[in-house]
This record gives structure tokens, sequence and C-alpha cells, in this order.
């Protein structure tokens, strides 16, 4: 690593740097029309629900990536996993080992909480994030599809 990393929870004052990053990481992945969350929103299910958690890498008192994940839980294993939704990294700040230390933490976490996996998914297209995810010993779980409901069909199919 170019530069040390630490690590920091977000907290509520952080929401707009959320929301920032959330962006950022909708127009890498050509998905910025997507994006409905505002700093209402992500305020309300980060801080106030407490559905989800938020880790930044900071290197030199600047946050350069995000991490945002949850926990989920396997019946096989009887206990809870620890779900990445989000990672990001600035571009400015690739391919100096930031992101792998964001993984890391996050894989300690995991195991700090007794975690019986650590799992996130990644865009089909996206060849430069399989390849580091691979590098590291991840698998991908081949035999499942991820199914969804949302919008109008959740709210239908919901009555």
């Amino acid at each position: 690593m170019e530069n040390k990393v630490t690590f920091r929870n977000a907290e509520r004052k952080d929401t707009g740097l959320i929301l920032q990053f959330v962006k950022e990481l909708a127009a890498y992945e050509d998905m910025s029309d997507d994006v409905i969350a505002d700093e209402s929103i992500l305020e309300t299910w980060i801080f106030d629900k407490q559905k989800a958690e938020v880790l930044f890498a900071v290197v030199d008192g600047t946050e350069v990536g995000f991490a945002l994940f949850f926990h989920n839980f396997s019946t096989f294993l009887g206990r809870a996993g620890l779900y990445l939704e989000d990672l990001f990294v600035m571009p400015e700040y690739r391919g100096k080992g930031y992101g792998k230390a964001l993984l890391k933490k996050l894989a300690s976490i995991a195991v700090e909480r007794g975690c019986g996996r650590f799992e996130w998914v990644c865009l089909d297209w996206n060849k430069p994030s399989i390849d580091f995810y691979l590098s590291l010993g991840a698998e991908p779980q081949a035999d499942w599809t991820i199914y969804r409901m949302s919008g109008d069909t959740l709210t239908k199919f919901a009555e």
C-alpha cells in the first residue's frame, strides 16, 4: 500500500458522503438512473433503523473508499453471515491495496462476530473485480441465481 489506510465507521453526519460514494459506484456500474436514495432515506435506514453499516477506508485524512454491509442468516449454518452490498474505492486510489484492505477488515469483522460466511455479488461484466475476488480465494456460487421483486411488482404481489 502506498500510504497507510485506517478505517472508521460512518456516523450520522457522514450521510452525504455515503450518498456520494453510492452515486459514484452507480456511475461506475452505468446504473446512475437506478439511484433513488437520498440523504433522508439513507439516514433513516442506516442510522435510525440500523439495517446496514458503513465502513470508510481513510488515507491521509481522506475517505478513499467505502463498504456498506449488513447481516444475513444461514439456516444451514445456524448463524449469521456478513453480506457486502457495496464496495467502492475512488478511481485515483485503485490499485494501491485499499480495496483489499477493506475486504480484509470486513472479513475480520465477520470472524470477530462469529459469522459463518462473508459474501457478496458482482456484476457478470466486471472482469477486473471478478479476477480480484478470485485472487483472494473467493468462490463464485454458480448454482445460484438471484431473484428480485421491487417497485410495482413487489407492491402488487404483496396485496
